[in-house]
């Protein structure tokens, strides 16, 4: 018997391991990890992401706002790709051959293997071109771009572009080239609009060319397109709250008191929502981006302004509700407040009640209120709690929070708190060092979509409902939830009608408001002028029609306007006449109002 030496047996188990190991590799291969299949797989099937229809937007008289049409992305497989004629493809896709080259250098540090759009949003015309030619390793996916057919509504639309690493790494619905909403209705309502994709497979030879769907398409799924959207707008009036705010900057805020559903959302400047669809997008956002008036920017829910006079309603509910102030109480104006530093006032009659003070706009009476609510013996005067009591109303007006509307980008505006004065003044103030808040001004912010809640609010005679761009979703029997629920303040509704009439009577009787005065239409407005430390004063109106059983509030508020009673005014005022009767009959003030232009040195100064 022959003993195999001590290299031979060094030798047998060498190769007895490197069989094991190779034998081990192979199951790991064949067994554990699919990869190498995967490989195997993709060299003989594609899969072809197929994308739904995104859901379309209609206004609340189902008009059209936003629309899906059919385009093409072209996509490219880089490890695929063979030589190919690169000025065809440039002057096909109307851009440079080095605009193909960085494309594909892209393209190839994203992955070798796995598709990536490298052009978007090509029309159908652009893709019979291509598939004529058979570029290997290129091919196009069908999509759908948006149009606008108004071109309003820009900045409550929003506009849709492709998702970034950060959104793919949160949310694995998404990959590479997808796109989804980045501002407006179309980022509120993603979910919906976005529909969901499917998958068709797909067999091709050795040069990435389709030769057909792979097993018959068994495992082909089709695409669900999203879910239409009516929107609560109104387009023709939405269109003309834009028409009258050209050549201004402001806001301007429909409500339907009864329902809170926003009929109009108009920021100004505004731009045609056209220009951020298809390839010339980037360009486009940046130039819009630049722009020193900022058109991008949704005045309605994100500017904070001081609410000035129009704020002056709520403190007159506090003081009827703390029993400070009754309606027929008269205080004397001599052009403003005299005590400590002073407010000043216009020139009307004096002394003033309630419902005069409110429709004569007068400085001094709300000071006299405001000081009376702070000072409240009951509290312990402002240092112990009449300053937070304050603070609790107005809060539950909407005030200082987000109001939790349908809108992504909206803003809380600001309440200063008790403890920001004290940090303010070292705990030495008192009533008549933020007597400014009396009248509207000081440290309070407010959103233009606040304010037209306010006028909700008193429409309503004490609550709100939450304001809402979305009325209707395709599919489904209601909206959230929260938007049916009615939202109470602190004041007792027995005290809104002095204030409504004192509304009235500024624009039916004598007033600030008498602009805004239409025959019949019974308008209640409060004027509003908030002071301007960088300009001309702001002028901004706040107003609903009828008086009883109220259809629509109107808020309007234009930068460096002036009074009240000069800008904002009429632009309400029209705004509730067309919707109220479906005509105006002042077509002069229309024509006055559209070519009112006002100057702007400070927005455009910045943009030199």
């Amino acid at each position: 018997m022959n003993i195999p030496s001590r290299r031979q047996q060094i030798l047998y188990l060498g190769l007895f391991l490197v069989v094991l190991v190779l034998v081990g590799r192979l199951f790991w291969i064949q067994i554990v990890d699919s990869s190498y299949k995967e490989y195997a797989r993709n060299n003989a099937m594609r899969y072809m992401v197929q994308y739904p229809s995104r859901g379309e937007v209609y206004d609340r008289n189902s008009e059209f706002l936003v629309q899906s049409t059919e385009s093409y992305d072209l996509m490219v497989i880089p490890r695929d790709v063979e030589p190919f004629d690169t000025v065809f493809l440039a002057e096909t896709l109307g851009v440079t051959v080095e605009d193909i080259r960085k494309a594909l250098d892209k393209a190839r540090r994203y992955s070798k293997r796995r598709p990536s759009m490298i052009f978007k949003q090509l029309p159908k015309e652009v893709k019979f071109k291509l598939d004529e030619r058979h570029l290997v390793g290129f091919y196009t996916q069908y999509r759908t771009s948006r149009t606008y057919p108004r071109k309003i509504a820009g900045n409550l639309l929003g506009y849709i572009n492709e998702v970034d690493e950060a959104t793919i790494k949160r949310d694995p619905y998404y990959r590479m080239g997808d796109y989804i909403g980045k501002s407006g209705i179309e980022k509120s309502y993603e979910q919906y609009l976005r529909g969901k994709k499917g998958v068709k497979v797909e067999l091709v030879d050795v040069y990435g060319m389709p030769k057909g769907s792979y097993a018959d398409g068994r495992y082909d799924t089709l695409p669900v397109p999203g879910e239409a959207i009516t929107c609560t707008i109104d387009a023709d009036l939405q269109q003309l709250a834009e028409e009258l705010m050209a050549g201004k900057i402001g806001s301007v805020v429909a409500i339907e008191p009864a329902t809170g559903e926003i009929l109009v959302m108009a920021s100004s400047p505004s731009y045609d929502p056209d220009k951020l669809v298809g390839r010339d997008l980037g360009n486009n956002y940046m130039e819009l981006l630049r722009n020193p008036r900022h058109p991008l920017f949704n005045r309605a829910v994100m500017s904070r302004y001081p609410p000035g006079s129009t704020f002056k309603v709520v403190n007159g509910l506090i003081g009827l509700e703390e029993g400070v102030s009754r309606p027929e109480d008269y205080h004397p104006c001599s052009g403003g407040y005299t005590v400590g530093r002073g407010v000043k006032c216009h020139t009307h009659y004096s002394p003033m009640n309630l419902v005069q003070a409110t429709a004569n706009s007068c400085n001094a009476y709300f000071c006299y209120v405001f000081r009376d609510i702070l000072d409240n013996r009951q509290y312990g005067g402002i240092a112990k709690g009449g300053f937070d009591m304050w603070y609790d109303y107005v809060r539950s007006f909407g005030f200082g929070r987000k109001l939790e509307s349908d809108f992504w980008d909206e803003l809380a505006g600001y309440v200063p708190t008790k403890e920001f004065y004290d940090r303010r003044y070292r705990s030495r103030w008192n009533s008549l060092t933020v007597i400014s808040l009396a009248i509207g001004q000081g440290e309070l912010g407010v959103t233009p979509l606040q304010l037209a809640n306010l006028g909700a609010t008193i429409a309503n005679r004490g609550h709100y409902y939450i304001p809402h761009v979305v009325k209707k979703i395709a599919g489904r029997d209601s909206i959230d939830a929260r938007f049916y629920r009615k939202n109470y303040t602190k004041v007792d509704p027995k005290y809104f009608e002095p204030i409504v009439e004192g509304m009235w009577e500024g624009v039916n009787v004598a007033g600030t408001g008498g602009r805004a005065y239409v025959p019949g239409l019974n308008i209640c407005g409060k004027t509003g002028t908030a002071q301007n430390p960088n300009g001309a004063d702001h002028s901004t109106f706040l107003c609903f029609a009828p008086r009883y059983d109220p259809k629509i509030v109107v808020s309007v508020y234009v930068e460096h306007g002036g009074f009240g009673g000069s800008a904002a005014a009429p632009i309400a005022s029209l705004l509730i006449e067309q919707y109220l009767t479906d005509t105006i009959r002042r077509p002069e003030l229309v024509r006055q109002m559209k070519e009112m232009t006002i100057a702007y040195p400070m927005y455009d100064k910045r943009g030199r």
